[in-house]
């Protein structure tokens, strides 16, 4: 007679199971507001505000249409951060960063930069070209001139800071339309290091601390 205790019988845990499917990963919250962000950024500056729907942004993100207004309240508002966030970075990164160091990066990143997602044209300037309601324009000159503007004058000293300031967003926001809307023929051929010494020599005359005739 066989002595050895019989092992235990297999039991419905120690049967083999085919392993659970996974369950989708939670999208983190931040990363879903980036991703309609983003989204929002390409979709406005391709098809301006009355062009982009909710739904194009949702689905391009790749989340349901009522994330937006969970993350951002409206349409208008969510403009409003796509706005914020097409303004040129690095602009109050560094108070230190001297005025001419600054306005070479915006030459660059404004005017010759290839933006070829946006059709080669900064997705700021495709903005303010596309802004055809009243409260988007308003909302776009608040953001240039409070953060893109307001920088240069918090950098300027002496009479007329604010006018300088100004003066100097528009020669980068034009020559950013004339290149990339006008397609002006010697801005359009020219190169950044062609372009910068001259626009430098601009900006270190609006920089200079004088009075100027009156």
């Amino acid at each position: 007679m066989d002595a050895t205790a019989p092992g235990p019988r297999p039991g419905p845990q120690s049967q083999s199971q085919p392993e659970p499917e996974p369950r989708p990963r939670r999208r983190d919250r931040a990363a879903t507001r980036a991703a309609l962000l983003d989204a929002a950024r390409l979709r406005f500056g391709r098809h301006g505000y009355d062009g982009t729907g909710v739904r194009d942004i949702a689905a391009d993100a790749g989340v349901d249409p009522a994330l937006v207004f969970r993350y951002f309240g409206s349409k208008e508002r969510l403009y409003a951060e796509a706005v914020r966030a097409e303004v040129p970075a690095g602009l109050a990164a560094d108070r230190r960063r001297p005025l001419e160091a600054i306005t070479a990066d915006l030459l660059h990143d404004v005017v010759f930069a290839d933006w070829s997602a946006y059709d080669g044209e900064h997705p700021l300037l495709v903005m303010l070209r596309s802004s055809g309601r009243d409260h988007v324009r308003e909302q776009l000159r608040t953001r240039v001139c409070e953060d893109y503007l307001g920088e240069f004058t918090r950098r300027l000293e002496g009479p007329d800071a604010h006018l300088r300031a100004e003066l100097l967003g528009a020669l980068l926001l034009g020559m950013g339309v004339m290149r990339s809307l006008v397609g002006s023929p010697a801005l359009g051929e020219a190169s950044f290091g062609q372009a910068r010494p001259l626009v430098d020599r601009v900006v270190a005359a609006l920089a200079r601390n004088e009075e100027g005739d009156r």
